[in-house]
């Protein structure tokens, strides 16, 4: 969960009704379905590959055992690819959160405030590491818990807002068919997340994954819940239209709070935006150091020197996202949806035949990967009829169609 969790889901609820809801219970379907048929199963599979911690890394050992060191850079870099080309539109999006921010609360320019939000998160993940980024995760999940709970519950206990009337839940209707697909659709992008796997890959033991789940269910359903609660107590106590429906989030809590505590209860956005940029640039960082440069190096590295390579490669794709970010009409929620569609179609079909179908084979991933991601890029572009429908649906398909087609004869290559 990222900056448009009070951003653009609220904004969307906001602007549109109850439909959007439909999107929550996508996700929160798809979350559990993570956690049931990948977390366990992936950790044990990333042990027994030699403990890998990235996709790239878990691919190369796990698909490409057997395969020839060719293939299995191929795995390498292909994944690796895709990882830094989805992540720079994600990070772009968290970037956006953030100058949303400091713009509507500070009264910054936008670009004065991308540069400052920018320059935050890259500062705190070059310098810390994975245990860092866990731990200030914990932490900022908790003050986004807090939030998320606080400002509905203090805006429906006003009179205003608990007139159903005001909240003008009209707009379920028409959302339609396919609408309908599309949104419950993003649930499949959780299959394919890096950053998320990598959690999995680094949790204790398979062992903990019950507890795990239970704790990481139960956040997630609160925060949703309060995020659709934000959105619709917009619609009952924002009288005038806001300019952009994704400040719904800050617009409230300046209305119900006293300022002092408004800027504790915002702080919740950063620390959104920072608890997911921070684990996709480190996931970043780690794939293009540990899974493309040691291995085209061919000998074994110098520890010190893979560090300096992942934090060139946290400031590049922080730049270029940052480049992405520069337009003030950027809406966080569409960046995300590219980006989650991307990873989702590339990795989600690979992930679950790696872990329930021995005979996958180093191409047959390959495959599937390369059509779920080119499929994500093209299909975004087109519009009107079936191509209305979210570009993860069709990518997630067609790579599962593509993962058995380019296997070619079941014979598997692993044990």
């Amino acid at each position: 969960m990222s900056g448009w969790l009070l951003l653009g889901l609220p904004g969307a609820i906001y602007l549109s009704g109850l439909a959007e809801g439909w999107l929550v219970v996508g996700l929160l379907l798809g979350a559990l379905a993570n956690w049931r048929l990948v977390a366990a199963p992936l950790r044990t599979a990333s042990v027994e590959a030699g403990g890998a911690l990235t996709l790239p890394s878990f691919f190369a050992r796990h698909i490409g055992q057997g395969a020839d060191r060719r293939t299995a850079l191929a795995l390498r870099a292909v994944s690796t690819a895709l990882i830094l080309f989805f992540f720079t539109f994600y990070v772009s999006a968290g970037l956006v959160a953030g100058a949303r921010l400091f713009e509507s609360t500070l009264d910054l320019d936008y670009h004065t405030a991308l540069l400052i939000g920018a320059g935050i998160i890259v500062a705190y993940t070059v310098a810390g590491g994975f245990l860092a980024v866990a731990w200030t995760d914990f932490f900022q999940g908790l003050l986004m818990l807090c939030a998320l709970v606080a400002v509905p519950i203090l805006a429906f206990g006003t009179e205003v807002a608990g007139d159903p009337d005001r909240i003008r839940p009209d707009a379920v209707a028409g959302l339609g068919f396919a609408g309908w697909l599309s949104l419950m659709a993003w649930g499949l992008g959780y299959f394919g997340q890096p950053h998320i796997l990598a959690r999995f890959m680094a949790i204790e033991s398979a062992a903990a994954v019950p507890r795990a789940t239970t704790i990481g269910m139960s956040w997630m359903l609160v925060v949703s819940l309060g995020a659709i609660g934000v959105g619709l107590a917009g619609r009952a106590l924002i009288d005038t239209p806001l300019d952009d429906p994704e400040t719904v989030f800050i617009a409230l809590t300046q209305l119900l709070f006293h300022p002092l505590i408004a800027g504790v209860v915002l702080a919740a956005i950063l620390a959104a935006v920072m608890s997911t940029i921070d684990s996709q640039l480190l996931v970043a960082s780690t794939s293009l150091a540990e899974d493309l440069y040691h291995p085209l190096r061919g000998h074994a590295s110098d520890p010190r020197e893979l560090v300096r390579v992942g934090r060139v490669a946290v400031i590049v794709v922080a730049l270029v996202a940052l480049w992405l970010a520069l337009d003030p009409d950027n809406r966080v929620l569409t960046l995300v949806s590219h980006a989650w569609a991307g990873l989702g179609a590339s990795f989600g079909p690979v992930v679950l035949a790696a872990l329930y179908w021995p005979a996958l084979r180093a191409r047959g991933a390959l495959a599937g990967m390369l059509t779920g991601g080119i499929t994500v890029v093209v299909w975004s572009e087109l519009e009107g009829g079936l191509f209305d429908l979210y570009e993860l649906l069709p990518a997630f398909l067609f790579a599962c169609l593509a993962i058995p087609l380019g296997n070619g004869r079941s014979v598997p290559e692993r044990s």
